[in-house]
């Protein structure tokens, strides 16, 4: 096995990983953590990429994505509106001038990264 292989393997299922931990936690997106994965697979494992497009929750993200379609709006708003709650009200626990900095440079990134991505046609 080449280590590149194993190399996108291994973030294929690290950046799975963390969009199933996206589902319930809000300051992750879980969207672009799930279509790095199944990109991370299909240049390295086409059991793996069969199996996520297969997928009864990820299956239809990868698919819209791959062919063409994007994502429904719906999703990509509310998506947009989570993430800066969940940031805002980490900014005020935190409270941190550094850590709010951060959190504000890292949300307007994903959002920026969000606002770009196709809309899926109703």
């Amino acid at each position: 096995m080449h280590i590149k292989r194993i190399a996108y393997i291994g973030l294929g299922w690290v950046s799975l990983v963390a969009g199933v931990i996206g589902i319930f936690l809000p300051l992750l997106p879980t969207t672009p953590f799930v279509l790095l994965s199944a990109w991370c697979f299909s240049r390295s494992s086409t059991r793996f990429h069969s199996w996520l497009t297969q997928h009864r929750f990820f299956g239809p993200i990868v698919r819209d994505w791959q062919s063409g379609n994007g994502i429904p709006k719906k999703t990509r708003n509310r998506a947009i509106v989570l993430m800066w709650l969940s940031m805002g009200i980490s900014m005020m626990m935190i409270a941190r001038p550094w850590a709010t900095f951060m959190l504000i440079i890292i949300g307007t990134m994903t959002s920026i990264m969000l606002l770009r991505l196709p809309i899926k046609k109703p």
